[in-house]
């Protein structure tokens, strides 16, 4: 029975391949930085609508995040997770428009076997994954307004260098904005009447490049200078930076804070500058992989035809919203290769791989895959079962 019912939805998949490709492709064209996403937003949800979904928009209070439902079924309820924001000056650089065409695919083509499922497979469109924008993580802020409650899985797909189950933890980030406040003076005349704010800022920097030998190798300190002044023969009264802060457990995460802030002190101090920081993006939990769950991926990735090498728990230096939900919810994800590793990742390089034959690919091989392992999991009970277990045995969520 499941054969056949997976066999429907992917006719439908590939009569709509198409139409996935196109909205990428139009993504890619037209990247949306997050909380900003409203063309994207517009053409998934009129597409969702079209197939008979019921969409929410303005979830949590988020422009651009949604929820689709298909018309209520007694059974478990699986959520497929679409992200769509792109990064500033680099666009689709991390594939975003890859997940949301192929999260949509998979919508469509569970949408034409619904009456034979017991259960319902939902959309969430979360924005502003990146952490480009201040306050991102629009899955942190639909997850502490219900918007995941209930759900038995969570499954998503992301485009990478290879194919691979997404077997590993991610790291604990924070994001820290930093401001420093001085008195500006003309530079040549009279500097000694100014405080130089950039000077505190740069001396912050140097504290933290001076501090990353001491802190564990799996730990990680970036940051970026966002304003140094208007003028150079200004004293600037002004300058900011923003900081990610990355470690494995958050008790880490929050000592490391602690020492950035601490080197922001300092450079205050030594210029006699007044300093102002926060936290600027919600903080991104580790991602817990659920292996029930990843074994359904990777099964039904094999069975299309891509088959992947056995998992390797271990430790991701990259960061994850998804990671939140992931301590809440059964969660798995799998990389789809789509660009060589020269391309490397973030890049101008990976965007236009998104549109190339391996990112046309991708999209519609994603879409199959969410599909399969939804139809698989709703069909075969002992799967969700299997998966809440693996859940509930895990590590407690970090706080």
């Amino acid at each position: 029975m499941i054969d056949q019912v997976i066999a429907r939805a992917e006719a439908r998949i590939a009569a709509s391949a198409g139409e996935l490709v196109a909205l990428s492709d139009w993504m890619a064209a037209n990247p949306e930085p997050g909380y900003q996403e409203h063309g994207a937003v517009a053409r998934l949800t009129a597409a969702l609508r079209d197939a008979g979904y019921a969409v929410q928009s303005g979830v949590a209070g988020l422009a651009t995040a949604f929820h689709a439902r298909p018309a209520p079924r007694p059974g478990p309820r699986i959520g497929l997770i679409a992200e769509y924001d792109a990064l500033p000056g680099v666009g689709h650089g991390c594939g975003h428009n890859i997940i949301a065409s192929a999260t949509l695919g998979a919508a469509l083509g569970v949408a034409a076997v619904a009456a034979e499922l017991p259960g319902s497979v939902e959309v969430f469109g979360t924005p502003a994954e990146e952490s480009a924008v201040p306050d991102a993580g629009g899955k942190i802020a639909m997850l502490a307004a219900g918007a995941f409650a209930g759900l038995d899985a969570a499954l998503m797909i992301h485009p990478w260098t290879d194919d691979q189950l997404a077997a590993e933890h991610t790291l604990v980030a924070h994001g820290i904005a930093i401001e420093f406040f001085g008195r500006s003076a003309h530079a040549a005349a009279t500097p000694h009447e100014g405080i130089n704010a950039l000077d505190a800022l740069l001396l912050c920097f140097q504290a933290v490049g001076l501090l990353r030998q001491q802190i564990p190798a799996d730990c990680r300190i970036h940051g970026i200078i966002t304003h140094g002044g208007t003028a150079p023969n200004v004293i600037p009264d002004y300058a900011a930076c923003r900081f990610r802060v990355r470690a494995p457990q958050a008790a880490a995460a929050r000592a490391l804070v602690e020492r950035l802030v601490a080197c922001a002190e300092g450079g205050a101090r030594a210029a006699g500058a007044r300093l102002a920081w926060r936290e600027d993006v919600r903080p991104y939990l580790d991602y817990r992989p659920n292996a029930p769950l990843g074994a359904v991926l990777r099964r039904q990735l094999a069975a299309i035809g891509r088959p992947t090498p056995e998992p390797r728990p271990g430790l991701s230096f990259g960061s994850t919203d998804f990671g939140n939900v992931s301590q809440v919810v059964p969660a798995a994800f799998v990389f789809l290769g789509m660009c060589d590793a020269a391309a490397g990742w973030h890049t101008r390089d990976v965007a236009a791989a998104t549109t190339a034959p391996r990112g046309h690919a991708a999209i519609v091989d994603g879409a199959r895959v969410l599909a399969r392992s939804a139809i698989e999991a709703l069909l075969q009970p002992a799967v969700l079962l299997q998966a809440r277990a693996a859940r509930d045995a895990a590590t407690p969520a970090s706080s």
